[in-house]
C-alpha cells in the first residue's frame, strides 16, 4: 500500500470558505461595503422623507450637501472594495487620493453640519437637549478622523489600512442606526455599530485563526469612548452642556 507523504499530513486542510484565499477571505470587505450601504438605506429610510425631502420646515441647504457627500463615501467604499476584489490595485491606489480628499472634507463638513443642525433644532424646531446631543456627532467625526487619518498614513500596509477604513466607515453607521426610534431611545445605536465591526473580528478568527492587534486596541477604545459619550449626553453633564450651549450660540 502506498504511504501518504508526510508533508501532506503536516499541511492543514484549507476550507474553501474560511481558509486563506477562501470565499470569506476574498469577498469579506466587498460584501461588507454592500452591507454598510444596506444599513444606511434602511436606517435613513425611516426619516429622510419627513426630515429632508418633504420636511414641514425646510432644512438648511448644508444638510443636502452633507447627505450627498456622506452617501458619496459609501459609494466610494464599495468602489474601492470592488477594485481590490477585481485586482485593479493600481486604480485603487490612484483613486485613493480622491478618497483622502473626500474623507478630509467629511470631517469638516460633518462637524459644521452638526453645529448648523444643532442651532436649527434649537431655534426652529425647539428640540430640547440639542446642546447635550452635540457630543454624539462630534465624537463620531473625531473617531472617523482618527481611523481615517491612520488609514491614509498606513496606506502601504494593507492589513492595517483595510481594517482602519472598515472601522472608520462603520463608525458612520451610528447616524443610520439612530434613525430607528427603538435603538435611539435605548441607546443601542453604538451597540449595533460595534456589532458590525465585530464581523471583522469574526472574519479574522475564521480566516487567520487570530484577532488582528488593531481590533484588540481599537474596539475596546471605541466601546469605552462610546459609553462615555452616551453617559455625557443622557445625563446632561453640566460641563458639556455649557460647552455645547456656547457652540450653538
Amino acid at each position: 500500500m502506498a504511504s501518504i507523504p508526510q508533508e501532506s499530513l503536516a499541511r492543514p486542510r484549507s476550507s474553501p470558505f474560511t481558509g486563506r484565499n477562501g470565499l470569506l477571505d476574498r469577498y469579506f470587505y466587498f460584501a461588507m461595503s454592500l452591507f454598510v450601504a444596506a444599513i444606511v438605506v434602511w436606517g435613513f429610510s425611516h426619516t429622510v422623507n419627513a426630515g429632508l425631502f418633504h420636511a414641514a420646515v425646510p432644512r438648511p441647504f448644508l444638510l443636502w450637501i452633507h447627505a450627498a457627500v456622506f452617501s458619496g463615501w459609501v459609494v466610494f467604499f464599495i468602489l474601492q472594495s470592488a477594485l481590490v476584489r477585481t485586482h485593479h490595485v493600481r486604480w485603487h491606489r490612484t483613486s485613493g487620493w480622491f478618497g483622502a480628499a473626500l474623507g478630509t472634507t467629511m470631517v469638516f463638513l460633518g462637524t459644521t453640519t452638526a453645529i448648523v443642525m444643532g442651532r436649527f433644532d434649537t431655534v426652529r424646531l425647539q428640540v430640547p437637549y440639542s446642546d447635550a446631543f452635540l457630543i454624539v456627532p462630534f465624537f463620531d467625526m473625531a473617531a472617523f478622523a482618527a481611523c481615517f487619518g491612520l488609514a491614509v498614513y498606513w496606506r502601504r500596509k494593507p492589513e492595517l489600512h483595510r481594517r482602519l477604513i472598515f472601522i472608520a466607515t462603520c463608525g458612520l453607521l451610528s447616524a443610520a442606526f439612530a434613525r430607528i426610534d427603538y435603538l435611539f431611545n435605548h441607546d443601542l445605536y453604538y451597540v449595533c455599530l460595534d456589532a458590525v465591526i465585530l464581523l471583522g473580528v469574526a472574519r479574522d478568527l475564521l480566516v487567520n485563526r487570530r484577532i488582528h492587534p488593531l481590533y484588540r486596541i481599537a474596539l475596546p477604545a471605541l466601546v469605552v469612548s462610546q459609553a462615555f459619550v452616551i453617559h455625557t449626553f443622557r445625563s446632561g453633564s453640566g460641563w458639556w452642556v455649557r460647552i455645547g450651549h456656547a457652540i450653538l450660540q
